[in-house]
């Protein structure tokens, strides 16, 4: 049985509409080289796979498997400047289907926190509102690229100005890439669990996730993007206004690589409903 605290409430330090925790926290602030250090923090990807049976035995998604193909993260992401805050490559798997043959990105954002909800060792915290299966509170970006059914590789750094930026800013700056939607929440969740720890130690900034739109109070009136922090002890999803910068906050931006499996059209109907 996980601990949850309430949807309603705000978890310790941390305000409701952004997920900022009210103490100063400080460490990593302006460093752009504590950004390099993450690139060491990223598992390999026969673990990642790992991880995901894991997650697919315990959740009951009964995820079709393949081997992992060969793959050179060195030249997947040279065009990226290594030092600038490049992280490493992920393991996502996009479930569902959003009507044109593509995943659904919402569905696989949610069944991901799901799966942090149960687990016994950390607590967890969702803003109410983030309300994943209301189509005019949540959605996937306008304009950002479709998510891959099944498993697919993606490339994921954040940018040292990404601090001193907004999301609607960040969004301007891009060209071929684009920000990290239901990625970051099965990073976190899933494949790089332990990398919440370094946030709750104040050593990695949290995460605002510019592919994922928010409209606190419905009615299609999407101002928000969705973040994601760590801060004691606690997982949490809050929001932030597109328009405002959160120093605490990083922007990261992704770059899809390939998918490496067949797809799955949907989760078991267990899990739907159960979540």
């Amino acid at each position: 049985m996980h601990r949850s605290s309430s949807h309603n409430g705000k978890p310790p330090g941390t305000r409701l509409r952004a997920g900022v925790p009210r103490r100063p926290m400080g460490g990593w602030l302006g460093r752009r080289r504590r950004f390099e250090r993450l690139e060491s923090m990223f598992t390999p990807i026969p673990l990642q796979i790992k991880a995901w049976r894991k997650a697919s035995r315990k959740m009951g998604w009964k995820i079709p498997w393949r081997q992992a193909p060969e793959f050179d993260p060195a030249a997947a992401v040279e065009p990226i400047r290594r030092g600038d805050g490049y992280c490493g490559t992920i393991l996502c798997f996009g479930f569902g289907d959003d009507g044109s043959g593509h995943a659904d990105a919402v569905l696989s954002g949610k069944l991901a926190w799901a799966y942090a909800e149960r687990q016994i060792l950390r607590k967890t915290w969702q803003c109410r509102y983030v309300a994943f299966e209301k189509q005019d509170h949540f959605r996937l970006r306008p304009g950002a690229p479709p998510r891959p059914k099944g498993f697919y590789l993606a490339t994921i750094w954040i940018p040292a100005k990404a601090q001193q930026n907004t999301i609607s800013r960040f969004l301007k700056s891009l060209t071929t890439d684009t920000g990290v939607g239901p990625e970051g929440i099965q990073l976190l969740t899933v494949t790089h669990p332990h990398i919440a720890d370094f946030m709750n130690q104040r050593r990695l900034p949290f995460m605002a996730f510019a592919d994922y739109d928010v409209a606190p109070h419905g009615f299609s009136d999407f101002y928000d993007a969705l973040q994601m922090f760590c801060s004691n002890d606690t997982l949490g999803l809050g929001l932030g206004h597109i328009d405002r910068n959160y120093p605490l906050f990083g922007i990261p931006a992704l770059r899809l690589e390939t998918g490496i499996s067949d797809p799955i059209d949907s989760p078991p109907e267990r899990c739907l409903s159960d979540h």
